[in-house]
């Protein structure tokens, strides 16, 4: 599995006759979005995108102090991430991205129109939980799972959308969305 870790030109875009095979695990910090992220990936013998890489120094630094980021803040992230998923869609791709907000996800699928999304839902003590057990090797403190529960807009809605518990085993999880791909048209080459 190759894992992403830097952006690329933005001119990158996948064939139109080629169908993409891309998903974005979503959802607050927490929630499991990296872990998920990658072991499906690695299922799929897809490529994975670590979203959190993509952050500026500035992002990481202002999340790190407790501050939490704007939609401005969150700007040339999307767009970098886009461009990273439309690149890398034809051959399969995962990302992991919180994609809190309904705008985000649209722009993100303004990149890859038919991009699915799987949301990984969890509980905010839960959340704060995991987060505090990361300690000092993330960027992100558990003083901001306020934040992100606030930002959250449910994606119940949207097309394109696998909504799973988060608090489930993580095998389980695996299982289900690895079903859900293979069902669905936009995991088909």
């Amino acid at each position: 599995m190759q894992k992403i870790a830097l952006s690329s030109s933005a001119g990158d875009t996948v064939a139109p006759d080629c169908p993409p095979r891309a998903v974005v695990v979503m959802g607050v910090s927490g929630s499991g979005k990296s872990t998920v992220g990658e072991r499906l990936a690695l299922r799929q013998g897809w490529i994975f995108i670590e979203g959190d890489a993509f952050h500026s120094k500035q992002n990481h630094a202002k999340m790190q102090a407790g501050t939490p980021l704007t939609d401005e803040d969150r700007e040339s992230w999307l767009e970098a991430l886009g461009r990273e998923l439309a690149r890398h869609a034809a051959a399969g791709v995962v990302l992991s991205c919180s994609a809190l907000k309904r705008a985000y996800r649209q722009r993100l699928r303004a990149h890859v129109p038919a991009l699915a999304f799987i949301w990984l839902e969890v509980g905010r003590d839960e959340a704060r939980q995991r987060v505090a057990s990361r300690g000092e090797r993330h960027f992100f403190p558990a003083a901001l799972i306020d934040s992100q529960f606030a930002a959250l807009e449910p994606p119940h809605d949207e097309a394109e959308l696998l909504h799973l518990d988060s608090e489930h085993p993580l095998e389980a999880l695996l299982a289900q969305a690895a079903e859900w791909l293979q069902r669905n048209p936009h995991a088909h080459a």
